[in-house]
């Protein structure tokens, strides 16, 4: 089995002066649930190369045992700094696709032409994928195939409301997750804030922060037949 794992390649945390990028967690938790089960994972970005990380993901309030495991896996390490191009990569090449958030997602990912283009070849083909935490945001311009919103009449989550205001960047952001999955027509599940939370409503998976990025992982891996220990 072969899992596509896409990450963002924007640095800028609006103009803040800050830098952002992917939220360490929310690779490495599902990095290694698909690892530890025997799956083989490509990671890709826009751009390709090395990702940008966001600073805060790594530091010591955030680290976790499985951001620390990254950190020591040099094969990790070395397949995250040659990400391959997202315009390289092909859905049919993949059994499902893994959207990990962090802030950065909200400037590339939600309007690049060549993830929506992804993503809707993943829906026409049937395939069951996941997006967590941010990246449900870039599930906003993504169409089925006869052309209505995808997640439209779709129960997800995200980052919420209540989270973005705790991390002080509601007025940063160029749109809440929360309120644009229901501006757009899904039903928005959410616990409080930080607790886990996944949804699983037919192809789609959605993970509501860095806690639920593994959660949402494992639920995936059970969907696609491929049971973790």
């Amino acid at each position: 089995m072969k899992i596509l794992m896409v990450l963002t390649s924007h640095d800028e945390l609006g103009n803040t002066g800050r830098k952002t990028g992917f939220w360490l967690e929310e690779l490495a938790a599902p990095y290694f649930v698909f690892k530890d089960a025997g799956t083989e994972i490509v990671l890709a970005s826009p751009k390709g190369g090395q990702p940008p990380l966001e600073p805060e993901s790594n530091e010591p309030a955030f680290q976790t045992d499985v951001t620390r495991r990254f950190e020591a896996d040099a094969a990790a390490n070395a397949q995250l700094a040659s990400t391959v191009r997202l315009d390289s990569v092909k859905q049919e090449d993949y059994d499902s696709v893994f959207y990990p958030g962090g802030h950065g997602p909200m400037w590339d990912l939600i309007e690049d032409k060549n993830s929506i283009k992804l993503l809707e070849a993943f829906v026409a083909a049937g395939k069951t994928f996941a997006a967590v935490c941010h990246s449900s945001g870039a599930l906003r311009r993504v169409k089925t195939p006869d052309g209505k919103l995808f997640v439209e009449g779709k129960t997800v989550t995200g980052f919420t409301n209540g989270e973005e205001e705790a991390v002080g960047l509601t007025k940063v952001m160029p749109f809440l997750v929360e309120d644009e999955l229901m501006n757009i027509g899904a039903t928005f599940s959410k616990v409080k804030n930080w607790g886990v939370h996944t949804v699983s409503d037919g192809q789609l998976i959605t993970g509501q922060n860095p806690a639920s990025s593994g959660p949402a992982a494992k639920l995936l891996l059970e969907r696609l037949g491929k049971p973790t220990h």
